[in-house]
């Protein structure tokens, strides 16, 4: 029996694990740079930057899934968004409905908030993610463009001086 509930302190070793292997998937292990310590700080200490949610085979008392999530916490409408960072599923454990499990209760958890939207990324080409996301309800959106800047354009950027 799967059972999804809220990460606890004691399970940062099986939530870390399974980051790793999210990071194998989506070809960035070689940039990944968390650790115990920074799990322990960041989603269970005394400034909260995350909150996770496992997928637990009750039987095999092992940890097969996780959904990694923030708030932010209102946007044009006063309300917050529920933003999912990372879900991934032991790959066993796939075709048996435990991301679905996951997102259900992201999805009690928007609602109980107040959430006026569910967001989330999917890496380009994954079409896989993408029937699985659509399948749930959700909805492509082409509204927005992603950008980014990485250290080195953080950096570059907060150097420049402007004429007033």
């Amino acid at each position: 029996m799967i059972q999804i509930r809220d990460a606890l302190p004691s399970d940062i070793p099986q939530l870390l694990r399974l980051m790793q292997a999210l990071a194998e998937v989506e070809h960035y292990s070689t940039d990944f740079a968390v650790g115990a310590q920074d799990l322990e700080a960041r989603g269970f200490g005394a400034q909260l930057q995350f909150f996770a949610k496992l997928a637990v085979d009750t039987e095999k008392a092992i940890t097969v899934g996780m959904a990694v999530f923030y708030m932010v916490p209102f946007t044009y409408d006063l309300r917050p968004t529920l933003v999912l960072k990372e879900l991934y599923v032991d790959a066993p454990y796939r075709d048996r409905r435990v991301g679905e499990r996951l997102m259900v209760a992201l999805a009690q958890c928007a609602q109980r908030l107040g959430c006026g939207r569910l967001r989330w990324d999917i890496l380009h080409g994954n079409h896989s993610a993408e029937r699985f996301y659509q399948r749930l309800g959700g909805a492509r959106e082409d509204r927005w463009i992603a950008y980014r800047l990485d250290r080195a354009g953080i950096d570059a950027l907060a150097l420049k001086r402007l004429a007033d």
